[in-house]
């Protein structure tokens, strides 16, 4: 009886207690230099937020201090998985800014090279997503495996494997070498097979839906007031996409579907990254076998001194809206350039999405989210 009155009078002596953990910014799974400030009650997380700023490079000012030339290679730094689409999205911006023509030719490269990019993006997404739920190094080695094809392509093109600095303003760097339609087609007929192989290792595992069906989920009025775009809107179930909504380039002769999920979460942004996977491979397929003849270099100065004024322009980067505004006064360098970075607004809602659900769970969001510290700190 003594010992029953005890143990009564121990538990109401118990008490739990919240306390802080900080993941990162030195963290494998924070995808670079993020710090996540997490408030616990045991394992449940009861609120998180993210610190930015360690990679902060001043890239506006730069540009502030740099002709509209000299610019171009710093874009390449800014989401550096997808250099090329960053180079495309300043490009046409300038040129709205000088009212400048683009060849035909050139636009139909940008768009085969833009989607090229994509494709190499989402595989480093979705084998990075699968490696922080546990799933060893297969996938993600599976992803740097096809990716290295591209990279071959781009290499023989412009010389880069990763910044590749390839876009130029009124153009692109060089034409395609010869040959390389036929090296285009024969990774089309690769990845084709290849992507079908993730499909069945990954999309319906055990383990994977287990972990991320469910998780974060992402509701579109939530989705829109945090101004969410790219494959993270879509996988909310909502139609965004520029390169249909507000074609640029040629995008509006070519065929291709916007996928879309249902519940907006972890997996549901995964499995939108893999179908997008087979929708630039239709478009670059169209694109490459309708490309025009012509000079896709353009014989436009160095230096460029547009009128005062100002533009913005918006491009479908594969982490969503990517924006560039630029103001001129006259001068040959941008009086105030400012960058919309879609990854900012992505990792923005993140404590939106973890409250409630364990610490585990935040590696999983984080991952689906696929961001890059370069284009959030600039």
């Amino acid at each position: 009886m003594e010992d029953s009155l005890s143990a009564q009078s121990m538990k109401k002596d118990i008490y739990t207690e919240e306390f802080l953990i900080n993941m990162g910014p030195q963290h494998p799974s924070t995808h670079g230099v993020l710090s996540l400030e997490c408030r616990l009650d045991g394992e449940i997380v009861m609120d998180c937020t993210p610190h930015l700023g360690y990679l902060h490079r001043s890239m506006e000012k730069i540009a502030e201090n740099r002709t509209y030339t000299q610019f171009i290679p710093f874009t390449d730094r800014l989401d550096y998985v997808a250099s090329i689409n960053n180079n495309l999205g300043y490009c046409m911006t300038v040129e709205k800014l000088l009212k400048m023509e683009v060849p035909e030719r050139a636009q139909y490269i940008r768009v085969i090279m833009a989607e090229l990019n994509r494709i190499a993006s989402h595989l480093i997404g979705i084998g990075a997503f699968a490696q922080d739920l546990g799933a060893f190094a297969t996938p993600l080695f599976y992803g740097f495996r096809d990716r290295e094809k591209i990279l071959e392509i781009f290499d023989e093109i412009c010389g880069n494997r990763l910044t590749y600095n390839y876009i130029r303003i009124g153009g692109v760097q060089s034409d395609f070498p010869e040959g390389l339609d036929k090296k285009i087609n024969e990774f089309i007929k690769y990845m084709k097979l290849k992507i079908d192989d993730y499909d069945q290792l990954l999309t319906n595992n055990a383990i994977l839906l287990a972990r991320s069906k469910n998780i974060g989920c992402l509701s579109k009025e939530v989705a829109i007031n945090y101004s969410i775009t790219g494959p993270n809107l879509r996988a909310s179930g909502i139609r965004r996409d520029i390169r249909k909504d507000a074609p640029y380039l040629v995008y509006d002769r070519f065929e291709f579907d916007v996928p879309l999920g249902a519940n907006g979460d972890a997996w549901d942004r995964y499995k939108v990254r893999v179908e997008e996977i087979r929708q630039s491979l239709r478009i670059v397929e169209q694109a490459i076998h309708a490309l025009p003849p012509g000079n896709p270099t353009s014989k436009a100065n160095r230096i460029h001194k547009p009128q005062a004024g100002e533009v913005y322009v918006r491009t479908e980067n594969p982490r969503g809206e990517l924006g560039f505004y630029i103001v001129s006064d006259g001068s040959a360098t941008p009086y105030r350039l400012k960058i919309r970075g879609p990854s900012f607004s992505n990792l923005a809602v993140l404590p939106e999405l973890v409250k409630g659900l364990k610490i585990a769970d935040i590696i999983c969001i984080l991952g689906s989210l696929d961001i890059v510290l370069g284009e959030i700190d600039r």
